[in-house]
C-alpha cells in the first residue's frame, strides 16, 4: 500500500507534467503556451538563490510561495480551458448519448451511519426496541452483530467507500438462510415465510425511527447523478469536478454562445476542418508518432481522415435545428473522395433551386381603422386580408363608429418576399349592388426581419374619397424557418453569379449540416433567382470599393477562381452577415473588423474573439477571451483528457454512491463525446483509466475488478492488433505504457488475492474476488489469442494464497495479542489462549469457506492448501503451549475436540497434514489417559466393594454407580473425540468395550459372593425380613445386565463381529446366571421358612405323643375356658412374613421382570413343599389344626401371589390342584366326623373371609 502523502506528491507531479504537455508550443500564441519551468530548473534556481542569499530561509519561503501561486494559476488556466471544451461537448453533442443500461449504483454507507447502525442493533439486543422477535432471530442478529458489524474489516470497507446498505442486507440474508435451513420443519409455516419475516424485522431494526440512509440534500446533483442528466446538471457537475465558479461558467456560456446551435455546429465544422488540415500537414511533413512498425504511419493518416469523416457524417445526420419545426435534410450523396476529405476538390454536390425552397408562416393581426369619415356611423364595415397567390380571409363586421377587430389571420407561403394586401369594405345598401364598396387598401412587403409589433399604415383610398387620412393599425409577423440562418438586403457583385452590382434580397439557407447556400429572391417567387453554395469559400471584411455605387460597409466571399463582393447599408448588418456566413463556410480563420481587432489586440496578435461586442467585452474584461478563442486543434487533448478523467474519477469516488470506480451515465456521456470530438485514442483513454483505477485501488479504494477487466481487455486487444475500436495503429508509447500497466495490474491483483479477506471482506463486493481471479488469468496471458496454461495460473494463485495464509494468521495473532501472552503466561493461561486462538482460526476458515470458496471453485485444492498453510502456522503456537503443559494434564483435550470437529467434516482438511500432526500429538495422551483410567477404575472397584455398605444409590450401590458412570464417561469421552483415523478409532472402541466387560464381570462376581454371604447369615423363621442390602445387591446385578448392553456391545465389521459376539455373550451369560442364581438362593431362603412352619405342624400328626397330649389337654380345658384355636397364629405369622417380604421386594428391586420371576419361583416352590408335606401324610388324616392352618396358608398364598402379578398358568399348576383337592377332601371329612367343624375356615372362595 502506498503512503497517502506520497500519493499526493505523485499526483501533483503528474498534474504538472500534464500541464506542461497540454499546450503545444508550435503554432500557438504566447498567451496560450505557458509551459511551467521544469522541476529541475526550479530546483537549480532555488539552490543558487539560497547559496547567494544572506537569509536563505526567508528567500526560499518567498520563492516557494511564489512558485505555489504560479502553479495554482497555471492549474486554474488549464481547468478553464478544459471546461470550455467540455461545455461545447455538453452544449452540442453529436456522437454520444447518455447510457440507459448501466447498473444502478447504491448509496454508500459512511462511518457515522455504521456507528448508528451498530447502536440500533445493540439496542435491539438489549431489548430497548418495540420489535418482537423469537430466540432464534435474536441469536441470528447477535451473530451478525458480533461477527459482521463489529468487524474491523467492515469498518475499513466502509471507510474506503465500497459498502452500501444492500451489502449489509445481503450478508444478513445469507447468514439467516443457513440458520433457517437448519431449523426443523414446522407444520403450516414454511421456511420462506420465516425468511421474509426475519428480513422484515431486520429492515425495521436497520431503519430505526428514521431512515438515516436517505442522503441529506447536501449536494442536489449527487442525489440524481445516477439518472439521465439535463445539460444544466451536466454543466453543474463539471463545474464541481474542475472547480469552475458560477460566474466563470456564465461568462463562458455567453461568450461561446452555448445556447446557439448554429454557432456550435459551425464551431464543430471548424474543428473538424482543422483536424483534417493537421492530418494533411502531418502527411506532408512526415512527422508521425513513433509506431510499432513504419507501415502504420500511412494507416495512421487514413485513420485520422476516417475518424473525421465519421464525425462529419454524425454531424450531417443531425437535424438542422433542434426544437424547431420539422425540416427534412436533403439526402446528399457523396463519393469517397468528396469534400469531407479533400478540401480543394471541385467535385462538389450542386444544389438545384428546388433544394432551397423555404416555407414561411405569416400572422396578420388587424387591430383598428382610424380616420374613417365617409361612412355613416351605423354602417357595417369589415376588412379582408390575403397573401398574394393564396387564400383571402375576412374579419368580423363592425360599426363604422367603432372599426375595431383584433382578428388574426394565419397564412403559409413559400415566398421569402411575399406581398400582403389588406382592404377595408363597407356593405352596399343598393338593391342592385353586387359587391361591397371598397373604402381603402394597403399593400405590405414583409420579410423575416420586419418589425413584429402593430403599426399604423396609411391606406390608399379611391378618388374623390373624403377619407384622405385613412389609416389602419395592423401587425404582420413572418417567422424565420430553422434552416434560414440570415436574411436581408445586400448589394452583390460576383464573377459567376450576381454579375451586376445591385441591391437584392438575400437569404442564407442551410440545406444540411455541411451545405449552405446564399440565395437571392424576387418578390412573389418561391425559388431563388440565383444561388451560390458557400462550401470552400472564405468570408472576410474588406475596405470600401470606390468604383461601386450603393452600399457603405463591404465584405466578400473568396474561393479559388471566384470572388463575390457584398455591401450592406450599416455596420451592424454587415457584422451579422459576416458572422452568419463565417459559421456556414466552416473556415478556420475568423474575420474581425479592423476597429475591433485593433481595440481587442493592440499587440497585433491574431486573437479570434466573438463578434458580439457585449460578450467580447465581458470576456476580455474577465480574461476569458483567451480560452474561448483558443484553437482546439493546437492542444494535446490526450493529456487534457487524462487530467479530465482523473478529476472526474476523483469526484465520482467521493460522491454519495458506492460506484466502485464506475462513472455515472452523465460522466460517461461527456467523456465519450470529448474523446470522439477531439480525437482521443481509445487505447490512451483506457490506459489512463487503468492507471487511475490502479492508483486508487493501491490507496485503499474499492474498485470493481470487472471494470479493470473491461479496460484491460480493450488495451490488450488494441496492442495485439485486434482493432477493438477500428484503430489498427499501435504507438510505441501505447505498447510501453500497456506493458507497464500490465505489470502494475498483475502486482495489484496478486496483492489483492493475498489480502482477499481484507480486500473482499465477507465476499463483498459480490463476485469481486471471482472477477479478480478471472482478470488475473487474462493479465497473465502472453497475447490475446493464446490462453495461458491452467498450471501457470494455478501456480500464481498458489503463491498468493501462501502469502495470504501468513497475512491472515499474523493479523489474527495481532488481534488476539497472542505474542504477549505466550511469552509470559502460565501453562494454563497459554492453553487458554491457544484454545481461543483455535476458535478464531476455525472461524476464519469457516468464513473463507462460506464467503470465498465459490470464487476459488476452479481450484478447491488451493484453498485447502491455503488452510493447511494457515493451520501449520497455528501449529507452532499450539505445539509450544502443549509442550508447556505438566505431565498427565488432560486440560488440552478440549483443544483436540475443537480442532478435530472442525477438520473431520472438511473433505480436503480431514486427515490432512495438520490433522495428522494433531493426531500424532494426542495419540500418546489418549492412550496414557485410558491406561490411567483403567487402573483407577479397577482400584475403585476393589476398594469400593470391600468397604461397600450396600445402601441403595440410584439403580444400585455407590460402587456400582461410580463404576458404570466412569465407564460410560470414559467411553463418551473417547466417542466425543471422534477420532478421524478409523483404525485407531476402532482400537480405542474395542479396548474400552473389553475394559467395560472385565470391570462389569469383576463387579458381578464380587456382588454375588457378597449376596451369598449375607444370605447365609439370615435366620429361617417367619421373623425373616429381606434386608435392603440384599435388594441393593440384586439391583446391582440387574443394572449390570443393562449396562452390559450399553457398554460392552461393539459395532465392528463382519470379521470382528463373530469373535466379539462370542466374547460379549460370556459376560451376558455370567450376568444372567448370577441373577438366576441369586433368585434361586433367595427363593430357597424364603421357602425354608415355610418348611419350618410345616415342621411345626408335623407335631400334630396322628400317632405321635405330642398330638395325643395336645388333644387331651385341649378337650379337658375346653370344659372350663375358651381355648385358642391352635395353628392360627402360625398361619397368620407366615402370611405376614410373605406379604411383608413381597412388599419389600416390590419396593426395592428395580426390575419388574426379575421380581415376577422371583415370585413365580417362590409360589411354585412353596406349593411343591406343601404338596410334598401332604404327600408324606397321604394315608393319615390331617389333624384339624393342621388342616385349618394349611387351608389358610394355601388360600392366602394363592391370593397374595395373584395380586403380585403371578400368571394364572403358574397359580393353577398341577401341584396347586393336588394340594387344593387334598385339602378339600380333608375339609369334607372333618365336617362329617367332627361336629364343631373348621369354624368357618374352608377351601371355598369367599370374599367375607378375614384377611
Amino acid at each position: 500500500m502506498l503512503d497517502p502523502s506520497s500519493s499526493e506528491e505523485e499526483s501533483d507531479e503528474l498534474l504538472e507534467e500534464e500541464r506542461q504537455d497540454v499546450l503545444v508550443a508550435a503554432g500557438g500564441s504566447s498567451q496560450r503556451s505557458l509551459p511551467p519551468p521544469s522541476r529541475d530548473s526550479r530546483g537549480r534556481e532555488a539552490g543558487a538563490a539560497r547559496a547567494a542569499s544572506p537569509s536563505p530561509s526567508v528567500l526560499s519561503e518567498g520563492r516557494e510561495e511564489q512558485e505555489r501561486l504560479q502553479r495554482e494559476e497555471r492549474e486554474k488556466r488549464l481547468r478553464l480551458q478544459l471546461y470550455v471544451f467540455i461545455a461545447r461537448c455538453i452544449a452540442h453533442p453529436f456522437n454520444a448519448k447518455q447510457p440507459t443500461d448501466m447498473a444502478r449504483r447504491q448509496q454508500k454507507l459512511n462511518k457515522q451511519q455504521l456507528q448508528i447502525l451498530k447502536e440500533r442493533f445493540q439496542a435491539f439486543l438489549n431489548g430497548e426496541t418495540q420489535i418482537v422477535a423469537d430466540e432464534a432471530f435474536c441469536n441470528a442478529v447477535r451473530s451478525y452483530y458480533e461477527v459482521f458489524l463489529k468487524s474491523d474489516r467492515v469498518a475499513r470497507m466502509v471507510h474506503s467507500g465500497g459498502c452500501s446498505a444492500s451489502d449489509f442486507r445481503d450478508v444478513f440474508k445469507k447468514n439467516i438462510e443457513k440458520r433457517v435451513r437448519s431449523l426443523p420443519e414446522i407444520d403450516g409455516l414454511s421456511k420462506e415465510t420465516v425468511l421474509s419475516s426475519w428480513l422484515a424485522k431486520y429492515d425495521a431494526i436497520y431503519r430505526g425511527e428514521e431512515d438515516f440512509c436517505k442522503q441529506p440534500n447536501r449536494m442536489a446533483l449527487s442525489a440524481v447523478s445516477e439518472l439521465i442528466l439535463s445539460k444544466e446538471q451536466l454543466y453543474e457537475m463539471f463545474q464541481q469536478i474542475l472547480g469552475i465558479k458560477k460566474l466563470e461558467h456564465q461568462l463562458i456560456y455567453n461568450a461561446c454562445q452555448l445556447d446557439n446551435g448554429d454557432e456550435q455546429a459551425a464551431q464543430i465544422r471548424r474543428e473538424l476542418d482543422g483536424r483534417l488540415q493537421l492530418a494533411e500537414q502531418m502527411a506532408r511533413e512526415r512527422k508521425f508518432p513513433k509506431f510499432v512498425t513504419r507501415e502504420m504511419e500511412n494507416t495512421y493518416i487514413e485513420e485520422l481522415r476516417s475518424s473525421v469523416n465519421l464525425l462529419m457524417a454524425n454531424l450531417e445526420s443531425l437535424p438542422v435545428s433542434k426544437g424547431g419545426p420539422e425540416f427534412k435534410l436533403q439526402k446528399l450523396k457523396r463519393s469517397q473522395n468528396s469534400a469531407f476529405l479533400d478540401i480543394g476538390d471541385e467535385n462538389e454536390v450542386q444544389l438545384s433551386k428546388s433544394d432551397v425552397v423555404l416555407s414561411f408562416t405569416l400572422e396578420i393581426v388587424i387591430m383598428e381603422v382610424q380616420g374613417l369619415k365617409s361612412v355613416a356611423p351605423n354602417r357595417i364595415v369589415y376588412c379582408t386580408m390575403e397573401v398574394e397567390g393564396g387564400e383571402k380571409l375576412q374579419t368580423d363586421q363592425a360599426e363604422a363608429s367603432r372599426p375595431q377587430w383584433g382578428t388574426q389571420g394565419d397564412f403559409t407561403t413559400t415566398h421569402p418576399r411575399p406581398v400582403v394586401k389588406v382592404k377595408l369594405f363597407t356593405e352596399s345598401t343598393g338593391v342592385l349592388a353586387l359587391e361591397d364598396k371598397e373604402l381603402g387598401r394597403v399593400v405590405l412587403y414583409p420579410t423575416s426581419n420586419s418589425p413584429k409589433s402593430p403599426d399604423l399604415h396609411k391606406m390608399i383610398v379611391p378618388k374623390n374619397s373624403q377619407d384622405s387620412d385613412l389609416k389602419i393599425k395592423l401587425a404582420v409577423r413572418m417567422d424565420k424557418p430553422p434552416h434560414m440562418k440570415h436574411c436581408g438586403y445586400l448589394y452583390a457583385l460576383g464573377q459567376k453569379v450576381w454579375k451586376r452590382w445591385k441591391k437584392r434580397y438575400f437569404v442564407l439557407v442551410q440545406v444540411s449540416q455541411y451545405t449552405f447556400a446564399m440565395c437571392s429572391y424576387r418578390e412573389k417567387k418561391s425559388e431563388p433567382q440565383e444561388l451560390m453554395q458557400l462550401e470552400g469559400y472564405t468570408v472576410d471584411y474588406t475596405a470600401p470599393h470606390t468604383g461601386l455605387q450603393g452600399g457603405r460597409m463591404f465584405f466578400n466571399a473568396v474561393k479559388e477562381g471566384d470572388t463575390v463582393i457584398f455591401a450592406s447599408d450599416d455596420e451592424q448588418d454587415r457584422i451579422l452577415w459576416v458572422q452568419a456566413m463565417y459559421r456556414a463556410t466552416g473556415q478556420s480563420y475568423k474575420p474581425i473588423p479592423a476597429s475591433q481587432a485593433q481595440k481587442m489586440n493592440p499587440k497585433g496578435g491574431n486573437v479570434n474573439t466573438e463578434i458580439s461586442p457585449l460578450y467580447a467585452d465581458r470576456g476580455q474584461k474577465h480574461g476569458m477571451d483567451e480560452f474561448i478563442s483558443a484553437n482546439p486543434c493546437k492542444f494535446d487533448h490526450a493529456s487534457l483528457f487524462r487530467l479530465l478523467q482523473r478529476q472526474t474519477l476523483d469526484h465520482r469516488l467521493n460522491d454519495s454512491y458506492s460506484c466502485l470506480g464506475w462513472f455515472s451515465p452523465g460522466q460517461v456521456f461527456v467523456l465519450d463525446e470529448y474523446c470522439a470530438r477531439y480525437g482521443v485514442r481509445g487505447c490512451h483513454r483506457h490506459l489512463c483509466y487503468l492507471s487511475e483505477l490502479i492508483e486508487h485501488s493501491e490507496n485503499g479504494s474499492v474498485i470493481d475488478p470487472t471494470l479493470l477487466h473491461y479496460s484491460f481487455a480493450f488495451c490488450a486487444s488494441h496492442v495485439h492488433g485486434n482493432r477493438p475500436d477500428g484503430i489498427g495503429t499501435v504507438s510505441v508509447e501505447e505498447k510501453e505504457r500497456f506493458e507497464e500497466i500490465k505489470d502494475r495490474l498483475s502486482s495489484l491483483l496478486e496483492n489483492q488475492i493475498s489480502h482477499f479477506r481484507y480486500c473482499f471482506p465477507f465476499g463483498r463486493p459480490e463476485g469481486a474476488l471471482k472477477a479478480t481471479l478471472s482478470l488475473l488469468e487474462r493479465v497473465l496471458m502472453k497475447d490475446i489469442a493464446t490462453p495461458i496454461p491452467a498450471e501457470e495460473v494455478k501456480k500464481v494463485v498458489r503463491k498468493c494464497l501462501e502469502k495470504a495464509a501468513l497475512i491472515n494468521y499474523t493479523r489474527l495473532t495481532e488481534y488476539a495479542k497472542i505474542e504477549e501472552t505466550m511469552n509470559q503466561a502460565t501453562p494454563a493461561r497459554k492453553l487458554e489462549e491457544v484454545l481461543h486462538l483455535a476458535e478464531l482460526c476455525i472461524e476464519v476458515l469457516q468464513q473463507n469457506e462460506e464467503h470465498h470458496s465459490e470464487a476459488f471453485a476452479w481450484w478447491p485444492e488451493l484453498l485447502a492448501e491455503h488452510a493447511e498453510k494457515f493451520l501449520s502456522l497455528y501449529s507452532v503456537d499450539m505445539d509450544s503451549a502443549l509442550e508447556a503443559q505438566p505431565q498427565d494434564s488432560w486440560d488440552s483435550f478440549p483443544l483436540f475436540q475443537l480442532l478435530n470437529n472442525a477438520l473431520r467434516n472438511d473433505t480436503f482438511l480431514c486427515n490432512g497434514k495438520f490433522h495428522k500432526h494433531l493426531q500424532e500429538i494426542f495419540v500418546p495422551m489418549v492412550i496414557r489417559y485410558i491406561d490411567l483410567m483403567e487402573s483407577s477404575i479397577a482400584q475403585s472397584i476393589h476398594r469400593g466393594l470391600e468397604q461397600e455398605s450396600w445402601q441403595p444409590v440410584n439403580n444400585g450401590s455407590a460402587t456400582s454407580e461410580d463404576l458404570f458412570w466412569k465407564l460410560d464417561a470414559l467411553q463418551m469421552f473417547v466417542f466425543d473425540l471422534h477420532w478421524p483415523e478409523p483404525e485407531f478409532a476402532g482400537h480405542l472402541e474395542q479396548r474400552l468395550k473389553l475394559m467395560a466387560t472385565d470391570m462389569i464381570e469383576a463387579c458381578v462376581k464380587r456382588t454375588r459372593i457378597a449376596f451369598e454371604l449375607k444370605l447365609q447369615k439370615m435366620n429361617k423363621t417367619t421373623d425373616l425380613r429381606i434386608p435392603s442390602s440384599l435388594c441393593t445387591m440384586f439391583n446391582v446385578l440387574v443394572d449390570a445386565k443393562k449396562q452390559t448392553a450399553k457398554l460392552c456391545i461393539l459395532d465392528g465389521g463382519q470379521e470382528f463381529a463373530s469373535q466379539w459376539q462370542q466374547y460379549h455373550s460370556k459376560i451376558d451369560d455370567l450376568v444372567e446366571e448370577s441373577v438366576k442364581e441369586i433368585i434361586s438362593l433367595l427363593v430357597s431362603k424364603v421357602v425354608s421358612v415355610l418348611e419350618g412352619v410345616l415342621s411345626k405342624l408335623s407335631r400334630y400328626d396322628e400317632g405321635t405323643f405330642f398330638s395325643s397330649l395336645v388333644s387331651f389337654t385341649v378337650k379337658a380345658a375346653a370344659k372350663y375356658v375358651d381355648v385358642p384355636k391352635p395353628g392360627m397364629d402360625l398361619a397368620d405369622t407366615y402370611i405376614m412374613f410373605v406379604r411383608q417380604n413381597q412388599d419389600i421386594l416390590r419396593e426395592k428391586v428395580n426390575e419388574e421382570m426379575y421380581i415376577e420371576k422371583l415370585f413365580d419361583q417362590w409360589y411354585s416352590n412353596s406349593m411343591k413343599v406343601i404338596c410334598m408335606w401332604l404327600a408324606d401324610r397321604l394315608d393319615v388324616q390331617l389333624h384339624i389344626y393342621q388342616l385349618k392352618t394349611l387351608i389358610k396358608i394355601v388360600k392366602k398364598t394363592y391370593r397374595d401371589f395373584r395380586l403380585q402379578g403371578v400368571l394364572e398358568g403358574t397359580l393353577n399348576s398341577k401341584t396347586y390342584d393336588t394340594v387344593h383337592s387334598r385339602l378339600t377332601v380333608e375339609e369334607a371329612t372333618v365336617s362329617v366326623t367332627d361336629g364343631g367343624g373348621l369354624q368357618g375356615i374352608t377351601m371355598k372362595d369367599s370374599d367375607e373371609e378375614e384377611g
